[in-house]
């Protein structure tokens, strides 16, 4: 009975504290993106994927078993975060330490998120530059 309440008091301090520093579990539940790399790719995609054991940074979306991460660069056009002097530093140090954890990160803008170049930057991430010359049916 006491692991029982344990686990229970557990669950709640860990949705307490989801709920006060607004942290949440990966989502793969209706989006498009994780829906079209399983069809088309057959590999488990994850949303807002935490990488790092210490930092809070997330990717915002991630293959984990081939290590790489697709990160979407929002607000190019107009000044937004990613493109300003400190969210652009802050996104060096956030990719370099990915990298060097062995990571690679592929970045692409919200318009070329579910389109064939980016389709196709992934299956040669996955499975190497000559995919299509060496195994079409693999895919």
């Amino acid at each position: 009975m006491k692991k029982a309440n344990k686990r229970l008091k557990d669950e709640k301090i860990t949705e307490k504290t989801r709920k006060n520093k607004k942290i949440t579990q990966p989502n793969t539940s209706g989006d498009a993106f994780v829906a079209l790399l399983r069809s088309e790719l057959s590999v488990e995609c994850l949303r807002e994927f935490r990488f790092h054991p210490q930092r809070r940074w997330r990717f915002d979306y991630a293959i984990p078993e081939c290590l790489i991460a697709i990160e979407v660069e929002g607000g190019i056009w107009v000044r937004g975060r990613h493109v300003s002097p400190k969210g652009f530093i802050a996104d060096m140090e956030k990719y370099n330490t990915a990298t060097l954890m062995g990571w690679s990160v592929l970045r692409v803008t919200p318009q070329e998120l579910e389109t064939t170049k980016t389709l196709d930057m992934l299956k040669t991430a996955i499975y190497g530059a000559n995919w299509v010359k060496n195994d079409q049916k693999r895919l």
